[in-house]
């Protein structure tokens, strides 16, 4: 009878511990909330000066001052009765590293937090501005361009990061999650045409659209219903601010999260304040310069950035109100470090036969850069492929490469000439650069992770790359056809790129043929996406399951081997009988609204303090007798230029723009700078300048 008795609750025991994905019937929870979740945000902005840009790879485009600030901006949510929870964070930089996610997780964890927070459940997406400082990566081909590792970027963005989460942590409080889908039109354009009409017409016609215009929105609100703050998924490249931008930007994302959160009255320096993300997903192919040629709206960057931020956050506000659909139901998430340089990958993801991925190479369609932004070699074009160019037929590029080898031993050691075994296994892509090939570490990542987190009845697929729309579309549907039956046909399916690290492009093999550059930077060979296809697979079942799956081979750390080649500040120094602050030349006495006002000041370098959760401005207003700010260099209405005046002696400039809103109120202004400037001894001081009073009429 005991014996009887032990089975049975034995077995009622192995039943509860096997608690698959619980399909929900219904949105609404009895209890009045969901789940526990919290939003947090920090800035991340950086060096604004003489800092090389990520993004177009032009090491002329260095950091000349700020248009507006960059932010980190994180959600967590918990259920309700265990400790299961995910964390997601929108970062406004181009990429994020390896480096990044791993020196993220470090930090939580030396700081007691990664019990609750770790690489299983945590999830860093770029939202891919191309106008923030680089060289914060580990792997060497993203630092050729920026001339090495930036200690001081780095940190920025990872403590920046980092300081997002423990604001989302300590805000953490019973509420819910509103989840809907929308269609957006008028800010994306497929700028690979070609390669996307390569694909199969009879998966084209499926579709409306050569680009994903779909939008998922989620609301976060606390139990009494107000909101605390949103995520905004759509897939377009931030490029509205071009190659010849020097200004840090958020660019049109950024601009989409500034106006939303400007509308809820966001306090920047506030530990608990509304939070807007505008995430990437499958961008890979999306253009917002919907005019070809890189031309989006408008007469310049700044007309084109306005207007493509406007159109994604007036979509935002509208599903903002639509939203009523509460995910509801576990929180489950899986992660796994897979070596993409050697995967096999099973016939039933490929064209019937087994294949396999390669070690990162690069095509030479890469060298031709995109319609966002051409290269200055015009031997390279889109859709240079193999048998055209042969590994032995392009002697212009083995001279170049054995030039570059007695130059930079590392970079000759990618040419492609010297691999031809790559051009076989990536045929026909023809081998640039092979990455992977560099000793004693490769200059991409060979392994990379990949992760997906399942919400109630949201999937979010974390994925290390830039997926074109169509192979973005493959993946989702992949997925859902796993999650949809587990509830009732109404699951989300969502892909966050640019997650967690960066292995450039994924292609569909269709894609990949044509070679343009988003096949070239398809780094491990045409079977890429079967790749993600497969693995996607088993992290869903084992969602589904309740399965562990293995984690792989963890990264190396590579933190220890990074070198930077710029000399850095030396020392700051004014104009002789002049000191730091000084007004070189003064704002006019009165202004009419829409007018831009200016004012420049003898300046130290803006490097010597970055001013995080700060300003190197401020426009103040008087008001009863007090100067009281009114806007900052956070705000889309200032721009901060630093001028290199004189390297030799030192002596630089501080250029600031107040363009005067319409609504702005009439009275008397004035426009304060705060800098710091180094002696020839390595001491930094602070310093202040402000301008004369002017009226606005």
């Amino acid at each position: 009878m005991y014996k009887k008795m032990l089975l049975l609750v034995i077995i009622f025991v192995v039943v509860l511990s096997y608690s698959p994905v619980v399909k929900t019937e219904s949105a609404t929870n009895s209890n009045g909330f969901d789940y526990y979740v919290g939003a947090g945000m920090y800035d991340i902005t950086g060096p604004a000066a003489e800092v090389v840009m990520m993004g177009y790879a032009d090491s002329a485009q260095k950091t000349e001052g700020l248009h507006f600030r960059l932010r980190s901006r994180a959600f967590i949510m918990k259920e309700k009765d265990t400790n299961n929870n995910v964390v997601f964070v929108s970062a406004d930089v181009g990429q994020i590293f390896h480096s990044v996610t791993q020196g993220v997780i470090n930090k939580l964890e030396q700081n007691g937090y990664g019990h609750l927070y770790n690489y299983s459940n945590v999830i860093l997406s770029a939202t891919h501005s191309h106008s923030g400082p680089g060289g914060y990566s580990h792997e060497g081909l993203y630092n050729v361009s920026t001339f090495g590792f930036h200690e001081e970027n780095y940190q920025a963005i990872v403590d920046g990061i980092y300081e997002s989460i423990i604001r989302a942590h300590y805000n953490l409080e019973p509420g819910y999650v509103e989840i809907t889908e929308g269609y957006l039109d008028g800010t994306s354009a497929n700028r690979s045409i070609e390669a996307y009409n390569n694909n199969p017409e009879s998966e084209r016609s499926k579709f409306q659209d050569s680009v994903d215009k779909t939008v998922t929105h989620l609301n976060f609100r606390n139990q009494q219903g107000e909101l605390l703050g949103i995520i905004n998924w759509f897939a377009v490249h931030p490029v509205s601010m071009s190659q010849e931008n020097h200004l840090i930007s958020g660019d049109n994302k950024g601009y989409a999260s500034y106006l939303y959160e400007q509308e809820m009255e966001t306090d920047y320096n506030a530990n608990k304040t509304f939070v807007a993300a505008f995430a990437q997903s499958n961008e890979g192919d999306v253009t917002p310069n919907i005019f070809g040629d890189g031309k989006g709206y408008g007469d310049d960057d700044f007309d084109s950035t306005k207007r493509s931020g406007e159109i994604q956050f007036e979509k935002a506000k509208a599903l903002s109100n639509l939203a009523e659909t509460r995910l509801t139901g576990q929180i489950r998430s899986r992660h796994e470090f897979v070596d993409f340089s050697n995967l096999v990958v099973d016939p039933q993801y490929t064209d019937g036969e087994e294949r396999r991925t390669y070690p990162s190479t690069m095509g030479y369609s890469f060298a031709a850069g995109t319609e966002d932004g051409r290269t200055n070699l015009p031997v390279f074009v889109e859709g240079m492929t193999q048998p055209e160019y042969s590994v032995d037929g392009y002697d212009n590029l083995v001279t170049y490469a054995q030039g570059l080898l007695t130059l930079v031993p590392q970079i000759g050691e990618m040419s492609g000439v010297l691999y031809p075994e790559l051009w076989e296994q990536h045929y026909p892509k023809p081998i640039l650069f092979a990455p992977s090939e560099v000793s004693p570490d490769p200059w991409t990542p060979q392994i990379i992770p990949l992760q997906m987190v399942q919400i109630g009845q949201l999937s979010i697929l974390a994925v290390p790359a830039e997926f074109t729309s169509m192979a973005g579309r493959r993946l989702k549907e992949s997925v859902n056809e796993h999650m949809a039956p587990q509830f009732n046909g109404e699951n989300y399916v969502v892909i966050a790129g640019l997650s967690n690290s960066y292995s450039s492009y994924v292609t569909t093999p269709e894609e990949y043929d044509i070679q343009h550059y988003e096949g070239a930077s398809t780094q491990f060979g045409k079977w890429t996406l079967s790749g993600y296809l497969q693995e996607f697979d088993k992290l869903s079942n084992a969602i589904i399951n309740n399965e562990a799956i293995a984690p792989g081979p963890l990264p190396k750390d590579l933190s220890n081997e990074q070198v930077y080649f710029d000399i850095g500040i030396i020392f700051d120094a004014p104009p002789i009988f002049k000191d730091f602050g000084d007004v070189k030349e003064d704002v006019q006495p009165s202004y009419q609204k829409g007018n831009i006002v200016s004012v420049s000041f003898w300046s130290g370098h803006p490097n010597n303090n970055l001013r995080t959760q700060s300003t190197y401005l401020e426009v103040q207003k008087l008001e009863n007798g007090e100067w009281i700010t009114v806007a900052n260099d956070g705000d889309w209405e200032t721009k901060f230029r630093w001028i290199r005046e004189s390297t030799i002696l030192g002596t630089s400039s501080s250029l600031i723009e107040w363009e005067i809103p319409y609504d702005a109120d009439a009275g008397d202004y004035r426009i304060v700078h705060y800098g710091a400037y180094q002696t020839i001894t390595g001491k930094v001081y602070e310093y202040e300048g402000t301008s004369s009073e002017f009226n606005v009429e």
